[in-house]
């Protein structure tokens, strides 16, 4: 019988997310982590009885530790299913997508490859920043979880909601810091477009250009 949850995601939801799936589940044992550290931390005997939930969690959860829960281990990410892994909301904006979303999965060996369960998209208003498209990529994902909250907290195995297939390339930290690095001969338009989706220093990457051995990094103030 599930008896205990681990929720893997930053401190400063621990508590909301943790409320929530109390409201369905009062006796529900929940163990709050943030990095894989903390998840390998606890006993591996009491995660037989255990489920796995990530919520917008950067961490990598090798296979040694999904195979640990018996009740599965499900992510929520903050992204489409067409921009599976790293940082899709960068991605998104320098693609100058029309439309972003949200995915609800099961977690696999291969960050963002496991059964897609539930998506919901929505559209990028025009002139949308990377702030202003995180704030709306973070409230359609804690609706999500609202909606999956009871299956997650109460049912040995939530039903699958939606058949649609991850799409794209799944995006790295390499990835990320191909896009920032900046070449001598890039056009205004294509400079524009890095600096919109890259310029904020976010991971500690900024976009840079190396000339005669030295780096100029440049950031771009954010709007919403």
């Amino acid at each position: 019988m599930l008896d205990s949850l681990v929720l893997l995601t930053d401190a400063a939801e621990q508590v909301a997310l943790s409320r929530i799936l109390r409201n369905f589940r009062p006796d529900l044992a929940i163990w709050p982590v943030a990095d894989i550290g903390e998840l390998r931390g606890i006993e591996p005997a009491l995660l037989r009885n255990a489920r796995l939930v990530a919520f917008a969690s950067g961490a990598i959860v090798p296979a040694d530790l999904l195979a640990r829960f018996g009740y599965g281990a499900f992510n929520f990410h903050p992204g489409p299913p067409n921009y599976p892994g790293w940082a899709p909301a960068h991605f998104a904006l320098y693609d100058r997508a029309d439309t972003f979303g949200v995915t609800f999965h099961v977690m696999a060996e291969r960050v963002d490859s496991g059964t897609i369960l539930d998506a919901v998209s929505f559209p990028i208003p025009q002139g949308c920043a990377l702030l202003g498209l995180g704030e709306l990529a973070y409230a359609h994902l804690l609706q999500l979880f609202e909606v999956w909250a009871e299956q997650l907290a109460a049912e040995p195995s939530p039903v699958q909601r939606c058949t649609l297939p991850w799409s794209g390339r799944t995006n790295t930290r390499r990835s990320y810091k191909d896009a920032c690095d900046i070449p001598l001969d890039i056009s205004s338009d294509e400079l524009w477009r890095r600096m919109r989706a890259f310029g904020g220093n976010h991971y500690g990457i900024a976009p840079a250009i190396n000339l005669h051995g030295v780096t100029f990094t440049a950031t771009f103030p954010e709007t919403t």
